[in-house]
């Protein structure tokens, strides 16, 4: 989709077509969640910090995200993906890959059905959707990207070196600025100049991810359509208003992430067994960045993990929450931060955990389900831990959460 939440917003109020719409980016540390295309023509983007775009387009109309809005629109959307095919796997509210294969026939071929399918999306919805058809994942995201706004570009087979020789490094996923600068330094400054290297003379080079690349830059990628996708791991996360230090502060946020991770395990039936602390620390990484960070447009700040891993499989926040704050207290972290994040990975279902002969009873692994029920029956802020959810200064994850 197009813009998709500044769109929505254009959409439904008209006074703010033709205007530069931001959404999100108004708080102190917010970043854009979307910018409509009148916005972007002063450049600003998506995940810009706020200030910066504030300062390109002072005049811009900024939104706070309404993702309840936004959801009920992308499953408008998603239900016209299912009129041309099954095959769907989800990136975003706002993006997926369709695997076409075996209904491009019924449609007379990859044109007239992305013909089709641009004009359903705009009759159900009033929204531009662009659209990328190729023999694979990576090189049908690239056509989709380059064809914005309301595009349409077809790749055959025979067309996908020509299309990506000429396009920067940062296009081909997993390329970020420092390994693009990496390349660079290598005499590499294209994706068709990385697919004529050597294989095997660039993988001494740069190690085993090499090939991978070069794969990649030369339009091979034989990854399927995931169309029922499993979690690899569950994570909540926030960047603080203001930085900070105190561990009666952290020890909140820990709480609140680790209940929030918990409940949303417990509603997909999972358990998992590493749980992960991320912590980003409040001052700026020294001047060899400087280049890099006039990249991002925004400062690039350390950025810690610790994880530790179970020896049986958890749903229960309490325990996801003992482990974080440990690893936080081992962190031994004695700055000011600004952002931390919890996570749990190693996810094993529920349905398939081996019962003990003679359990022993526990109460705590009772709770986290009564706490659900309570919840779902009354509402969020009807019981709750004593720890205050920290606010999000990015978009929220209701819907992940299923709220």
């Amino acid at each position: 989709m197009d813009a998709f939440y500044a769109s929505i917003e254009q959409r439904d109020d008209p006074s703010l077509r033709g205007l530069p719409v931001i959404v999100g980016g108004s708080s102190a540390r917010g970043v854009v969640a979307a910018a409509s295309y009148e916005a972007r023509a002063y450049g600003i983007r998506s995940a810009m910090p706020g200030f910066r775009a504030r300062q390109l387009c002072p005049h811009a109309v900024f939104r706070a995200p309404d993702m309840a809005r936004y959801a009920r629109v992308s499953e408008q959307v998603h239900a016209v993906f299912g009129e041309f095919t099954p095959d769907i796997e989800p990136l975003a509210l706002d993006e997926a890959f369709l695997d076409v294969t075996e209904s491009v026939a019924l449609f007379g071929g990859p044109l007239p059905l992305a013909r089709r399918l641009k004009a359903r999306v705009r009759e159900s919805t009033a929204l531009a959707v662009s659209v990328g058809v190729a023999p694979s994942k990576l090189v049908a995201k690239i056509a989709c990207t380059l064809g914005k706004p309301d595009g349409l570009l077809v790749v055959p087979d025979q067309a996908v070196r020509w299309l990506l020789a000429p396009l920067p490094l940062r296009r081909l996923w997993g390329v970020g600025p420092v390994l693009a600068t990496t390349l660079e330094r290598h005499g590499i400054r294209s994706i068709g100049d990385l697919a004529e290297r050597d294989v095997e003379e660039l993988v001494r080079e740069l190690g085993p991810r090499a090939r991978e690349l070069v794969q990649r830059a030369r339009g091979d990628d034989p990854r399927p359509v995931e169309c029922n996708r499993a979690p690899k791991s569950y994570g909540e996360e926030n960047t603080f208003e203001s930085d900070i230090a105190d561990k009666v502060s952290v020890t909140a946020t820990l709480t609140a992430h680790a209940d929030a991770v918990a409940r949303r395990l417990r509603r997909d039936g999972q358990r998992g067994r590493t749980v992960t602390l991320k912590i980003k620390l409040a001052r700026r990484r020294g001047a060899r960045l400087s280049r890099l960070v006039a990249e991002a447009e925004e400062p690039v700040y350390p950025l810690l993990t610790r994880q530790k891993t179970l020896a049986r499989a958890t749903d229960d926040g309490a325990v996801i929450r003992a482990i974080a704050v440990a690893l936080w207290d081992e962190a031994a972290v004695a700055e000011p931060v600004r952002l931390l994040g919890v996570s749990v990975s190693g996810l094993e279902s529920r349905a398939s955990e081996q019962l003990d002969l003679f359990p022993k009873l526990d109460p705590s692994a009772r709770l986290g389900q009564t706490l659900d029920r309570i919840t779902d029956r009354f509402g969020k802020q009807a019981i709750f831990r004593a720890a205050p959810e920290p606010a999000k200064v990015v978009p929220s994850l209701r819907k992940k959460r299923g709220e």
